[in-house]
């Protein structure tokens, strides 16, 4: 046994104690980060921005302690820039073994994947926490299909609690392919847990093995604190080269011995390779509930990195506002001053002479503070002192705080829709697009993270999609299609004929890009905008692309608005001129009889043909009585014993 048998753990005691180890490393390792990260998330998202101290200290001296949270809109803008340009994962064959064909249906399940899972609510997700307090989180699971169906499918999962995930402390990867540990914690009812794990053991409420974990209390008099702990190992495996040219690993090749056996297949060579083994526990502080083998090599959860900066060795993940906070709290400082001023200023009294306000001294009393319709005076009016305004260096303050918060992220006016001097539109995006290249790291995180959720749905597909079975396919464009896949299909060939063909995801190596850019409606809107202007600028081109632009515009009718330009559409019109004029009606009609004429006329020749040949058959039957049939074998057998035939 090897010393890395020697540590592996053998009982649920053993599991626990490994269990709360990591679990304190992880937790230690991630303390400033997470500490840092609720700070940004409730600052920026909760509006609270004011020191507890200073906010308690104005509200019992009755002074204002205003909130003008402008961190949303900035926050919206890299996030709702980063919805319009999804990635999006294209698969590729790596060797002589993958098809491009598979490929193709394996790009339209991974699309029908997202679809059934809605992931994209998963990744908007993992985006905005990524951006609002430093990263955010996918999950991969599988799920049966249909509750009546033994077909697993695979789903992303949307994680809304980024702070319920504790990864690997001793991860380096930008996308957690690293990762050999991983943590998930959830808060369960009491009641909850009981009717989920009815076969686990009684837990004792009290019991001493949940004090043994620190840094998290893992009971209360309400809920029960359930960890999924995810566990990844290097482990050996031998891999076995088929005659057929296929090649699998000893544990299947035992489970299919006897079809191989069948099949003639035998066994060419094999090999000791490295792998991984993943497993899943869930656990709670005193005890083991379950133990799962996961069949992929990832840990199924990416995280969504926002800025990362490594210092000595420890990462550290900042969210778009982390910088930002002090400018937001000087704004808030100062235009609560500006307000503090106007509101709490005395107001201006009026002046006259002594005895001027004897006639009406209630009213002039008042007069500051309360609308009367008339106020009287003897022989002068009273004057009144205006009011100096707000010192001109508030209103600079509160004006240099909102720049540096712009300066600061890197988002400035014309990005959030303010006017600027230029007028084009090209000059316009050209401004816009400046905020997105500031922070375009936050958007290229989500597409490395969408890589690596890819390849873990690379290496799920051949292990749950195994049997025979139909599919639904999601096209670039929306369109649907079943297809069967693992066994023989009817497609269409090159000649347009049906040949049969076997989509088989168990086999082939494949791998997968990465495109970030508009969706399939974006790119169809920007190429209306597009031929909109060449038309504008070239109007000789609306004719010949007038179809190609009603046909990307989303007005009721399109279609049949762009049959119609198509039908007189120039380059339509030649091509059909080019071509041999079609035959009118009454022609086809006519050339169908004549077809149809000489049709029954070769039927008519044919059956004559038979009829002699069944007289003549008939006749030879007659005439072959067994005295003739004696005949004619003897003089055959004399006719060959003459021409000297071996």
């Amino acid at each position: 046994m090897s010393d890395d048998d020697d540590k592996k753990p053998t009982t649920d005691d053993d599991v626990l104690e490994e269990a709360r180890e990591e679990f304190e490393r992880a937790a230690n390792m991630e303390e400033d980060n997470r500490r840092e990260a609720l700070d940004d998330l409730k600052f920026a998202r909760l509006g609270e921005q004011w020191p507890a101290a200073m906010k308690r200290q104005r509200e019992l001296e009755s002074r204002p302690a205003l909130t003008i949270n402008k961190l949303p809109a900035f926050i919206r803008q890299v996030v709702n820039d980063a919805r319009q340009n999804k990635p999006a994962i294209k698969v590729h064959p790596v060797d002589d073994t993958g098809d491009p064909a598979t490929a193709e249906i394996m790009n339209d399940l991974i699309r029908n994947i997202e679809y059934t899972s809605s992931a994209d609510v998963a990744y908007d997700t993992a985006t905005e926490c990524a951006v609002s307090n430093g990263w955010g989180y996918i999950r991969i699971s599988t799920d049966y299909a249909h509750d009546d169906s033994f077909d697993l499918d695979i789903k992303i999962d949307r994680v809304a609690n980024p702070f319920s995930i504790y990864g690997d402390p001793d991860s380096q990867s930008a996308d957690s392919s690293d990762w050999n540990v991983a943590f998930v914690i959830e808060d369960m009812p009491k009641d909850a847990f009981c009717a989920k794990y009815k076969n686990a053991e009684e837990v004792d409420w009290e019991e001493t093995g949940y004090t043994k974990i620190k840094n998290v209390s893992w009971f209360d008099d309400e809920h029960v604190k359930v960890c999924e702990y995810w566990t990844r190992e290097e482990v050996e495996k031998t891999v076995i080269l088929l005659s057929d040219g296929s090649i699998v690993d000893e544990e299947t090749l035992k489970k299919n011995a006897e079809i191989y056996n069948l099949m003639g297949v035998t066994v060419v060579k094999d090999r000791v390779t490295k792998s991984y083994k993943v497993t899943q526990r869930i656990l709670t502080g005193a005890e083991v509930l379950s133990t799962t083998e996961w069949p992929g090599r990832f840990i199924p959860i990416v995280p969504v990195y926002g800025d990362e900066v490594n210092v000595e060795g420890k990462r550290y993940f900042r969210s778009l506002v982390r910088d930002a906070k002090d400018p937001q709290r000087m704004f808030n400082y100062w235009r609560t001053t500006a307000t503090e001023l106007v509101a709490l200023a005395p107001k201006a009294p009026y002046i006259g002479r002594k005895g001027t306000f004897d006639s009406d001294l209630a009213r002039w009393s008042n007069a500051h503070t309360t609308s009367y319709p008339f106020l009287e005076y003897d022989t002068e009016m009273p004057q009144r002192q205006a009011f100096a305004g707000v010192p001109a260096g508030v209103l600079q303050e509160a004006l240099n705080s909102s720049d540096d918060m712009k300066a600061v992220m890197g988002i400035y006016d014309a990005s959030l829709g303010a006017r600027s001097n230029e007028t084009s539109g090209v000059g316009i995006a050209a401004r816009q697009r400046q905020s997105d290249v500031s922070n375009y790291h936050f958007q290229d995180n989500m597409a490395r993270a969408i890589r690596h959720a890819g390849r873990i749905l690379l290496d799920l597909i051949p292990k749950v999609y195994t049997q025979e079975r139909v599919v639904r396919l999601i096209g670039e464009d929306g369109s649907q299609k079943a297809v069967k896949v693992n066994g023989p299909t009817q497609v269409p060939g090159p000649d347009g004929n049906p040949i049969e063909k076997i989509f088989d995801l168990t086999k082939g190596r494949y791998d997968l890009t990465v495109s970030t850019g508009p969706s399939y409606n974006t790119k169809r809107q920007e190429s209306a905008d597009q031929m909109t202007q060449l038309i504008q600028s070239f109007p000789q081109a609306a004719p010949v692309i007038g179809d190609l632009l009603v046909k990307s515009l989303d007005w009721p009718n399109a279609d049949e608005i762009a049959e119609r330009l198509a039908a007189i559409n120039p380059l339509n019109q030649q091509q059909q001129e080019a071509a041999p004029p079609a035959p009118s009606p009454d022609m086809q009609i006519k050339a169908q009889i004549a077809q149809g004429d000489q049709a029954l006329e070769a039927k008519k020749v044919e059956i004559s043909a038979y009829q002699a040949e069944t007289e003549r058959l008939k006749a030879m039957a007659t005439a072959m009585t067994p005295e003739n049939v004696q005949q004619i074998v003897v003089k055959t057998i004399s006719d060959a014993l003459r021409t000297n035939i071996a």
